[in-house]
């Protein structure tokens, strides 16, 4: 993976806008990698992967001319990945066994929930969930997930040790993929603020 730091970039989205197709293999090169495994953790399918990230790629160099190299190119291109995952999911949503499958899968995965990913019918559904737990649960999902705030933090805010947090996460995502597992999209929707949340 080529890595470039934020000046360098900026040079390279000026030298993108003008067309230039080294500039533009060297961005592919920093994020492929990225965008791949995350698409991946979702998708479960190589070469659906392939066919995002070649197409995400394809609208980048289309579009290389609205770019703002002040702007966080990084942010600009995992909206764009997000958007066609959001436009995958649509297409699959008739397949309901896939759908199950897909959504099964990735509800596995340790997620990230910020409320202001999602949008505010979701953030209520979600808040709803939340003061259904009990209430020292409630207070380490919050403070973990989202606030952000480490084990450590939790441990020093709430006096508990690590090991009953962690007990308490596990129960509390137990508990949505289980308040959930109705509600394909919502899931779907929460996995991709997992995904999407720290590029």
């Amino acid at each position: 993976m080529v890595n470039v730091n934020q000046t360098d970039e900026q040079a390279l989205l000026l030298q993108l806008k003008n067309g230039d197709e080294r500039a533009f293999e060297m961005l592919y090169n920093t994020y492929k990698f990225r965008i791949a495994g995350n698409l991946f953790k979702l998708l479960k399918s190589e070469d659906q992967v392939k066919e995002i990230l070649q197409e995400l790629f394809f609208k980048i160099w289309e579009a290389r001319t609205q770019i703002d190299p002040e702007k966080s190119f990084k942010s600009y291109l995992f909206r764009i990945a997000e958007n066609m995952v959001h436009d995958y999911f649509r297409k699959v949503a008739k397949d309901k066994r896939l759908l199950a499958k897909i959504v099964a899968s990735s509800s596995e995965m340790y997620l990230h929930i910020e409320e202001d990913m999602l949008n505010k019918e979701e953030a209520q559904k979600l808040q709803h969930a939340i003061d259904l737990m009990p209430p020292q649960r409630k207070m380490v999902f919050t403070l973990c997930k989202l606030e952000g705030k480490s084990y450590k933090e939790v441990e020093e805010i709430m006096g508990i040790n690590a090991k009953t947090i962690s007990s308490h996460m596990l129960q509390a995502n137990r508990f949505l993929r289980a308040y959930f597992k109705d509600s394909a999209t919502f899931t779907i929707s929460l996995v991709l603020s997992a995904l999407f949340k720290n590029f």
